[in-house]
């Protein structure tokens, strides 16, 4: 069975969603995975956002201008009287029962409710489409199995077992529909898997149930050697390693999830990145025999990036002074990206500023604190183990002219990574092409 993701440009119009049965073959089986229609995660977030700060009045008419356009979509979208009001009485009870929260104590947990709207529909909509062009398919709703613990972690034999459950109850089905992003929590509430969280789900079902394959279908061929945004004459990558793959990920190509490379890759499951608007690239496939020695595979840049300086005495011929240090960290549940450390002070980064003033005011009693906002950190992946030589000087030299902020190499055999601020961070992407490509 094949698992295939599309996100949420890839159903974002009527004519997007029809275009769906060009790459889905409902003779093979396999479970598509399914984003929310593009827009309506941002519309759910300011809804909520609405609903939390009592502003009522102001969420039920961004909720009326949402509907509106998803009753625009249905119009474009099925071609029958039946399929038409099957459709509009969906969306109004989606769309009535999200406007029915604001009547009730608002809090995150209905804020987490309202977000799972849009991936409900979404999924429901192209059921209901594929029912009136007489394609069989069977909903599979994602609440029904999709579950993390309280740590927030996926429970992923749990999702398995529940998984092939309910594909057994339905064994001469081929195609299945669910929706990313949404599961329940270990209260058994509505949750997610937060922003981004589809291919995560894609990942997890694919791993889950052993599948043969996890295609990501977005609107780019693959994983590109740099930003395509910024650096012209970029070009995919035909294959990488999971290693590869996660340290791209993590470190801002946005093309696949940071997290849904580790559940294929424990499970040893393929996945394969595809463009949507030309089925026939061949894109980019990341297994565990993706990997190719002597190479600078890619460049990444991961933005809003806060840097901590910390120099202490203290820490001459010490010890457990680090611990120290990250178990304020840990305390605050914030994870650190990059670290550099020398006898006397220690530099690190993080992207998650929620509880940066409490963090600060800790850090302090161990000596001096400087912070740094606005920074940019670039990723270079590719070999640099112990045996290759050069790589990381090519690296260094192509951004001399710059000012480095921090610079982190040998943690990984995969990549060197560099802090600088936002500002230089073009002139870095394009300059490393120039000298690397």
């Amino acid at each position: 069975m094949k698992i295939l993701k599309f996100g949420g440009t890839s159903v974002g119009s009527a004519e997007r969603i029809k275009g769906l049965l060009n790459i889905i073959n409902p003779e093979e089986r396999q479970i598509v995975v399914l984003s929310a229609v593009a827009g309506t995660t941002n519309a759910l977030v300011e809804i909520g956002q609405s609903f939390l700060l009592g502003k009522n009045e102001e969420a039920l008419k961004q909720v009326k201008n949402h509907k509106e356009k998803y009753l625009a979509l249905i119009g474009e979208l099925f071609s029958t009287e039946d399929g038409l009001q099957k459709a509009e009485s969906l969306i109004n009870y989606h769309f009535n029962y999200i406007s029915s929260l604001g009547n009730e104590m608002f809090t995150p947990v209905e804020e987490k409710i309202v977000l799972a709207q849009g991936e409900l529909l979404s999924t429901t909509l192209f059921h209901f489409h594929l029912e009136e062009i007489g394609v069989s398919s069977v909903l599979l709703p994602a609440l029904d199995f999709m579950k993390i613990d309280e740590d927030n972690e996926p429970m992923v034999e749990y999702i398995g077992e529940k998984l092939n459950g309910l594909l057994g109850d339905t064994p001469d089905n081929t195609l299945y529909i669910t929706q990313g992003y949404i599961c329940r929590n270990s209260f058994g509430e509505i949750d997610n898997l937060r922003r981004g969280g589809s291919d995560y789900t894609a990942s997890l079902i694919g791993a889950s149930i052993k599948a043969e394959e996890v295609q990501i279908w977005t609107d780019i061929d693959g994983m590109h050697n740099n930003d395509p945004r910024i650096v012209k004459n970029t070009t995919p990558i035909a294959n990488l390693s999971f290693d590869e793959a996660a340290e791209l990920a993590y470190f801002g190509a946005k093309i696949l999830h940071p997290q849904s490379v580790f559940p294929a890759q424990r499970y040893n499951v393929p996945v394969r990145l595809l463009n949507t608007m030309d089925p026939t690239a061949a894109g980019t496939l990341i297994s565990k025999d993706g990997k190719s020695s002597n190479q600078i595979r890619a460049i990444a840049a991961k933005d809003e990036i806060t840097a901590i300086h910390i120099h202490s005495s203290r820490m001459l011929l010490a010890y457990g002074f680090l611990r120290k240090v990250f178990e304020i960290f840990e305390r605050y549940k914030t994870p650190i990206d990059m670290i550099t450390t020398s006898e006397v002070a220690v530099s690190l980064t993080i992207d998650d500023t929620r509880y940066l003033g409490d963090i600060i005011k800790e850090v302090e009693d161990f000596g001096r604190v400087r912070v740094d906002h606005n920074q940019t950190i670039v990723c270079v992946v590719g070999d640099f183990g112990a045996n290759t030589h050069g790589y990381a000087a090519r690296v260094l030299d192509a951004v001399k002219h710059l000012p480095l902020q921090m610079i982190s190499y040998g943690g990984s055999d995969y990549n060197v990574s560099i802090l600088l601020g936002h500002e230089y961070k073009v002139e870095a992407l394009r300059s490393l092409h120039n000298r690397l490509f």
